[in-house]
């Protein structure tokens, strides 16, 4: 069972650069153990969210609270036990990953920093690559290699914005399985944002989907993106049969469109068997079911812009 004890708490966050409100009136909660999913298309608010979070960007108005001090009075103690990757890593290329590492631990006051290097190379898998220099390390590793550097100093809050832009299939399983072992073997508070819905379903127990600046909805994954309510299409052999079955039917209220041998309904899951049964039983063929979930949609039209 996750704490519900509030890592980040931000209240009517906003900022404003001249015209352009780039976060407007924010809130939201991340709570101790939380791998927590940022979601919006691309200049939605997100890093201007992130950099305000990390005190890089100052806000308009509103409050934060990280560790429930105020950021605004405590930044110095706060920062301390936050590791993040705002932007691309920068690395020394010609110096091996240990060695990238020693450079910043010594930067960083880190007494006798082997052990705690080792241990961070170990957990984001480079071990076998210590040595080697990092202008031969794949996108993917390189990544891995930020990541380490943002625990070096054991963070008890990690912040990724878009780790995975950028990395083929292989890079993207990298960096999600390296997040299911900070937060599942570490027991780190995980804040990770994103343009794409999958990368955030697969990684997050809660998440928080914002566009223009503005929060539009939130909550548990398990609540939004396994909810109830579905967007089914039924491919059928004749529209004009399968209209003709179900029209003096509960089925025909439950109807969204109906075109191109396609009908489209808004149901429950545990709805689907039932009405393909009727379907079937009136020998209508259906070739395929393709169900949605409502986020998906939801997420789309604002992905394409269209709220």
């Amino acid at each position: 069972m996750l704490s519900e004890q509030k890592i980040i708490e931000v209240h009517g966050l906003t900022k404003k650069f001249g015209k352009l409100t780039a976060v407007d009136h924010l809130e939201l909660n991340v709570y101790r153990g939380d791998v927590f999913g940022f979601l919006g298309p691309n200049g939605a608010g997100k890093s201007t969210t992130i950099r305000m979070l990390l005190s890089l960007v100052k806000p308009t108005s509103g409050s934060i609270q990280i560790f429930g001090k105020p950021l605004s009075r405590e930044r110095a103690r706060i920062l301390r036990r936050i590791g993040a990757i705002v932007e691309k890593s920068d690395f020394y290329l010609y110096l091996s990953a240990y060695k990238n590492l020693e450079i910043l631990a010594r930067i960083s006051g880190i007494a006798h920093p082997e052990k705690r290097i080792r241990e961070i190379l170990e957990l984001v898998r480079l071990t076998d690559r210590a040595h080697s220099k990092v202008k031969t390390f794949s996108h993917g590793m390189k990544q891995r290699l930020g990541i380490a550097q943002a625990l070096l100093h054991d963070p008890e809050l990690i912040i990724l914005d878009e780790p995975s832009t950028g990395l083929d299939p292989r890079g993207v399983k990298e960096v999600r399985d390296l997040i299911f072992r900070l937060s599942k073997e570490e027991g780190k508070t995980i804040f990770i944002s994103s343009h794409i819905l999958k990368e955030i379903e697969q990684v997050a127990n809660r998440l928080l989907i914002i566009n223009k600046g503005a929060a539009q909805v939130e909550g548990t994954v398990e609540e939004l993106l396994n909810s109830e309510q579905l967007s089914v299409t039924f491919e059928v052999d004749s529209l004009k049969k399968a209209l003709k079955t179900l029209e003096h039917s509960q089925w025909i209220s439950l109807l969204e469109s109906a075109r191109n041998n396609r009908l489209e309904f808004k149901l429950a899951k545990k709805s689907i068997p039932e009405l393909t049964d009727k379907l079937v039983r009136e020998q209508v063929k259906i070739s395929a079911i393709i169900p949605r979930r409502s986020l998906e949609d939801y997420f789309l039209k604002i992905t394409q812009g269209d709220l």
